[in-house]
């Protein structure tokens, strides 16, 4: 009797330890998880500096290729081979992140990037050059989606408009602080700081980016699948209404900014005016693109994103008619930053529109769709406008390359009325 008495009551402090012992786990694990407030912000700084190493390299890429011994076409091809390759990387990159969840392929991605551009330092000839951009190329493209899914992810249904807009700040602000830190830099100490800095800073963003909760493996069936049913995902996605807005606007937005990077410094070197002056109007165009990302990100989540996308549109073809106009460098300035409130007014809700419209298990791959619309919108629109401005004259270049913004300012009205 006693025994049994002793063996009850040991069993009864049994379970009162292990309900103990799992309580305190439990709280273990609630204050070792990061919490979600304090995600985004990381993710936006990790964002930020996955994209700084490209707008590193942008100013300085064709001056080192030069200085190796390339050819202008050469030159032109090492520039290209990173979005050549980047575009369709975006895309496997982005089913990656729905079979793996998105902290694996971000830390590879920033990993890669880091090692390509230390490997820029050795480089000898114009060959190795185009060997490591397609590197880079490839790596590169794990970030965007990466990194757009883990804010999709943590910023909540009801504040996407929001979330996306802080991601956008952070892709304006590589913008801004690479175009202007890259040439300083180079003139001062040399290409290959260039290099060193922004592969230093990778590490420090892969760093972070292991601190990041993992999302977890999502699509377990996804990694048997047949490459015919991931084209199959691609097309079902592109043809899906809700994202044909979003998809056709960020490939017109970059489509337009290509011609425009390519044709503005030739328009202010017919006016007289230097490298200085396409550095004003650049930074104007960004800030203004930072400053409104915020407002315009939270009025989306009130109001709606269709109406936000095609005012920013119709601001952005407005803008660009005016641009070839405008001979004072003040009006320029004002230009610049009209166009730059039409990205302000764009990116947040397209942005927010293909996380709306993705279920959880197709985001990754939403997202990489996404940015390699944004790439080969660069990618093309760079040389066909220049084509066209060599043709036609500069001003009349500046004034077309406003035309895709027509047609994507068409589409998502005619998409608007029959949802």
């Amino acid at each position: 009797m006693v025994v049994c008495t002793i063996i009850a009551r040991c069993g009864k402090l049994n379970k009162t330890a292990f309900v103990v012992y799992s309580d305190y786990a439990a709280r273990m694990n609630e204050l070792s998880r990061p919490r979600r407030k304090n995600i985004l912000p990381v993710v936006s700084f990790v964002t930020f500096i996955g994209f700084l190493d490209t707008h590193l390299l942008i100013p300085v890429m064709a001056l080192y290729a030069h200085e190796m011994g390339a050819g202008i076409g050469i030159v032109g091809l090492i520039i290209g081979l990173y979005s050549i390759v980047n575009t369709p990387a975006n895309i496997f990159a982005g089913r990656l992140v729905d079979r793996v969840g998105y902290r694996l392929p971000l830390v590879a991605g920033l990993i890669g990037d880091a090692v390509s551009m230390f490997l820029y330092t050795l480089c000898r000839f114009p060959f190795h050059l185009a060997l490591v951009r397609v590197l880079h190329g490839i790596t590169g493209g794990m970030v965007g989606p990466s990194t757009m899914s883990a804010i999709a992810h943590h910023g909540g249904e009801t504040r996407r408009g929001r979330s996306m807009a802080v991601y956008g700040m952070s892709l304006a602000a590589a913008t801004l602080v690479g175009y202007g830190l890259s040439g300083f830099i180079a003139s001062r100490f040399g290409f290959k700081v260039v290099f060193w800095l922004g592969g230093a800073l990778l590490v420090i963003g892969a760093a972070l980016a292991l601190w990041l909760p993992g999302s977890g493996r999502r699509d377990t069936t996804g990694l048997k699948a047949s490459p015919g049913e991931g084209w199959q995902k691609v097309k079902d996605l592109l043809r899906r209404r809700g994202l044909i807005r979003p998809y056709c606007t960020i490939f017109a937005q970059y489509f337009s900014f290509g011609g425009v990077v390519t044709l503005l410094p030739l328009y202010l070197k017919n006016q007289g005016m230097e490298a200085f002056h396409v550095g004003i109007l650049l930074a104007a165009f960004a800030v203004m693109f930072i400053v409104l990302q915020m407002p315009m990100g939270t009025l989306s989540d009130r109001v709606g994103r269709a109406g936000l996308t095609a005012a920013g549109l119709a601001l952005g073809i407005v803008a660009l008619v005016l641009l070839p106009w405008m001979k004072a460098f003040p009006l320029l300035i004002v230009v610049m930053a009209l166009y730059g409130a039409a990205y302000g007014m764009i990116f947040p809700s397209v942005s927010a529109m293909v996380a709306d419209h993705t279920a959880e298990d197709e985001r990754g791959l939403g997202t990489g769709i996404f940015h390699a619309l944004l790439t080969a919108g660069v990618a093309v629109g760079a040389p066909v406008i220049g084509w066209t401005g060599g043709m036609m004259g500069v001003e009349r270049g500046l004034i077309l390359s406003a035309g895709v913004m027509v047609i994507a300012l068409v589409v998502t009205t005619v998409v608007r009325k029959n949802i």
